[in-house]
């Protein structure tokens, strides 16, 4: 199975060392470039700084090519993106 992530449960995963949680339980994981800009982002925790530079083949990074909608527009950016991005999947 494929599944399309945010921010917060890569994030969390890391942190407390399951993030292979993950690949035991989905085939490939995608999240969208501003998924990856907030993992990668100084202000991101040490650990998940170190996590992102040099994902796994499982983790793939893609760009989000749709425009939002307003209602989306209240979300912040990762988690928009990850919905525009699941949307061109399913």
């Amino acid at each position: 199975m494929i599944i399309v992530s945010n921010t917060s449960p890569i994030n969390y995963l890391i942190l407390i060392g399951q993030i292979n949680l993950l690949s035991e339980l989905f085939q490939q994981i995608i999240i969208p470039q501003a998924v990856y800009s907030e993992l990668s982002d100084a202000s991101a925790p040490s650990p998940v700084q170190t996590w992102i530079a040099t994902p796994p083949d499982w983790l793939k990074i893609q760009p989000v090519n749709q425009p939002s909608d307003a209602i989306l527009e209240l979300l912040d950016p990762g988690e928009r993106a990850a919905i525009l991005l699941a949307l061109t999947w399913y």
